[in-house]
């Protein structure tokens, strides 16, 4: 009896040994492959993002050096100064309410030499303009209107500065884009008189330079009419809160002259 329940013990201590053993190595081959399959796609991924690269270099060569390098000279000039502009907009942009508060508050404590000095200590056009119409308060109200309004026009130029040139390059990208699509198009002919023969690689080679190239000026144009069209909603922006704060600011000037 003690024989059978020593054999029973042995049994199941072997066969519980035999379990964890199999769960131990699936769990390790369970490892592995997930490591092998990390390993495999960790791999993957720059091949896969050097391709890319390497395919799009291979597209810019094919659409040819010459007008994709305008295009792309293009693009680089426009970012620049739409990341100009965008950053220049931004710290033009002022807190209109809190300013002309302060403004308030300046005239009925101090009088307009407070009111100026808040001003200098603003940053943005608007602050500037209120200096303008404050510094001619001595002259009368319609002098300091008149400056006002002057002012406001030279800040608006500022705003302005240089937005021209990106809607430029918006215009420029897709007609040199044609332009090499017009070429690609010749050239693909040339080869079919020289050769005398409808040869359809012939044909291709020309064809892709001419889809390259509008491709190319295409996309330049679409990113640049991205950042043009944010500009000029941003300086629109800005050009009202100058209008309601020049108007209060005449209000404010009326008031205190009163």
């Amino acid at each position: 009896m003690k024989r059978l329940f020593s054999i029973l013990a042995i049994t199941g201590i072997m066969a519980f040994g035999t379990v964890n053993a199999t769960t131990n190595a699936n769990a390790t081959t369970a490892t592995t492959t997930v490591a092998t399959i990390t390993q495999d796609d960790t791999d993957a991924a720059p091949a896969e993002e050097a391709s890319f690269h390497q395919d799009l270099k291979k597209r810019f060569v094919e659409g040819g050096p010459g007008f994709m390098g305008i295009v792309l000279l293009c693009l680089i000039l426009g970012l620049a100064i739409a990341i100009e502009r965008i950053i220049f907009l931004n710290l033009s942009t002022t807190n209109t309410k809190k300013l002309t508060q302060n403004v308030e508050d300046a005239l009925s404590s101090g009088g307009v030499e407070a009111a100026k000095e808040v001003c200098r200590n603003t940053k943005g056009p608007i602050a500037s303009i209120f200096y303008q119409g404050l510094d001619r308060t001595d002259e009368g109200i319609e002098a300091a209107e008149k400056a006002v309004v002057a002012y406001g026009g030279v800040q608006m130029g500022q705003l302005e500065k240089n937005v021209s040139w990106i809607s430029l390059f918006i215009a420029l990208a897709p007609m040199l884009g044609f332009m090499g699509t017009v070429i690609g198009m010749i050239q693909a002919f040339d080869k079919i008189e020289a050769a005398g023969d409808m040869n359809p690689s012939l044909v291709a080679g020309g064809i892709k330079v001419a889809l390259l190239t509008t491709v190319f000026g295409l996309v330049v144009a679409i990113i640049l009419q991205i950042f043009y069209n944010y500009i000029i909603a941003k300086i629109d922006s800005i050009v009202n809160d100058m209008e309601d704060a020049s108007i209060t600011l005449m209000d404010l000037l009326i008031r205190q002259k009163k």
